[in-house]
């Protein structure tokens, strides 16, 4: 899956979600995916928060394979930034 099609797959879960804050999904040399209340954008912002993991455990995340705390706690997925942001995902992973 590439990154546009992810980032279509977001834009579906995001659209009426009421989720009005921004994210941004750094998945190292793959690409970057920014949330931002109900747009989705690969061109990278700053935003409230940024969470760091690579494509494929993210497509895992997604998909409900991996689970968030799971992937934070062995190292998986690190955040920086409002934690409070990375939890209310949820709305929309």
């Amino acid at each position: 899956m590439t990154i546009d099609d992810i980032a279509d797959k977001i834009r579906e879960r995001v659209a009426g979600s009421g989720f009005d804050k921004s994210v941004k999904f750094d998945l190292g040399s793959d690409g970057i995916i920014v949330v931002d209340g109900q747009t989705v954008t690969t061109q990278d912002a700053g935003t409230d928060c940024t969470i760091t993991m690579s494509k494929d455990d993210f497509e895992s995340l997604a998909a409900g394979e991996l689970n968030p705390t799971m992937a934070f706690m062995s190292g998986k997925l690190k955040v920086d930034g409002d934690m409070s942001v990375a939890m209310q995902l949820s709305q929309i992973l």
